[in-house]
């Protein structure tokens, strides 16, 4: 369920009333006190009142009804308080500018804006009140869980443990990738030994194998390259060309099914000592790179789930912003985070993640035509081959070395 801010709209609302309340008393005349004479008064405080307008010409006396205060000492009352004329004494507020300039103001017991300007005031500071002590009250209990370092060390976590993951299928694809231009560097080498004409069975060779044969495809190679169309540009007809085309590739996939690689450390090619480069990698790494890489593929990914559960305890606002149910779910999560880092700092997975690491990009020297490779494949053949078979799942048929001994069987690395 979405986080509702109910207090804060409260204390908006009574942000809103308090600005009324100011903006209604700033808008308001000014006004000044001035003396009442009471020409008549009743028991409630009924009267009328008279008064010198100085803003008038020639400053006349002005009279108006008025409700005056029925509680002042009598003494203020007529005929008390002059009892030449009878009138009694008040005071009251005249304004002193805008529209009613020279006007009496109404009186307190009479309704006037600064009636309702004291009403906004003090529905507006109420609210404020509530919003402020509600709002902290909730958003207190809506922030327990947060754990803003639990949180980054799980993330700090995950990031060696799917670094050592990433980076042994690296290392892992680089042999698989120099593996296969090797593999097909020595398939291309023998099909650019058959002829074009080979691929047919029919005898003699026809025309169009011989146009084909001047206009340069002269190997099974050369038929594979060109494709179909650009036999049939050369001047072959397309049941010919698709039937060369088709002989050649069925040629490839059997060379293919039934190669045996040799890795030549004497004489290598690029491919070669790319292959055993990358095979080094592995080998220096250790057994146990393998098992250190699938434990943190395996941490990565539970780290991973728990952490997108338990985003909303990684800071206070996210968390203010999370629903109840998100809340709960995140608690629970650092909770798990705990246990899930407490597992693997007891087992020595995080030194053991960054070790790997560093051991998985410790490239050998290959300046030199790859010799620390080269003379560390003449040493273990065996070591290299099985690590070799493991990495490429399987081999067609058997890889031998220069002197076209089979390997021993496969270590387990």
């Amino acid at each position: 369920m979405r986080h509702r801010p109910f207090f804060r709209w409260v204390m908006t609302l009574g942000v809103l009333l308090f600005g009324w309340s100011a903006y209604l008393y700033a808008s308001y005349p000014e006004t000044r006190q001035i003396d009442l004479t009471v020409i008549s008064e009743k028991p409630d405080g009924r009267c009328t009142v008279r008064w010198k307008d100085p803003y008038s010409d020639g400053g006349r006396w002005r009279a108006t009804a008025y409700q005056c205060d029925p509680d002042r000492d009598a003494l203020l009352k007529a005929p008390n308080y002059d009892e030449d004329t009878g009138y009694g004494w008040d005071s009251g507020f005249m304004f002193t500018e805008g529209r009613h300039k020279g006007d009496l103001e109404p009186s307190l017991e009479e309704k006037e804006p600064y009636g309702l300007s004291d009403a906004l005031v003090l529905i507006g500071l109420a609210l404020i009140a509530v919003g402020l002590i509600g709002g902290n009250t909730r958003a207190s209990i809506r922030l327990t869980g947060v754990r803003p370092k639990t949180v980054a060390r799980a993330r700090k976590l995950y990031e060696i443990a799917d670094q050592v993951a990433r980076d042994h299928a690296r290392a892992r694809d680089a042999v698989r990738v120099t593996w296969n231009a090797l593999r097909r560097e020595q398939i291309d080498a023998k099909l650019s030994a058959v002829p074009v004409a080979r691929l047919f069975k029919e005898a003699p060779v026809s025309q169009a194998v011989q146009d084909v044969q001047a206009a340069g495809a002269r190997t099974a190679r050369d038929v594979l390259d060109a494709g179909v169309p650009g036999l049939e540009h050369m001047g072959m007809d397309r049941s010919s060309a698709e039937h060369a085309h088709t002989a050649a590739r069925l040629l490839a996939d059997g060379i293919g099914a039934t190669l045996s690689v040799r890795v030549d450390p004497v004489a290598p090619g690029p491919h070669t000592v790319a292959l055993l480069v990358a095979l080094q990698v592995l080998l220096e790494a250790g057994a146990e790179a393998h098992q250190t890489a699938r434990a943190g593929e395996e941490l990565a990914g539970e780290l991973e789930r728990v952490l997108t559960e338990a985003e909303p305890a990684s800071g206070y606002l996210s968390m203010l912003r999370a629903g109840r149910e998100q809340r709960e779910i995140a608690r629970s999560a650092v909770t798990e985070l705990r246990s899930l880092m407490a597992i693997a700092e007891h087992e020595g997975h995080p030194a053991r993640f960054t070790q790997t690491s560093v051991d998985l990009l410790r490239v050998p020297d290959d300046q030199n035509l790859g010799l620390s490779a080269r003379a560390d494949f003449e040493s273990r053949t065996s070591q290299y081959y099985g690590l070799l078979a493991q990495v490429v799942d399987s081999l067609p048929g058997w890889v031998g070395d220069l002197q076209g001994r089979p390997p021993t069987t496969p270590s387990q690395h």
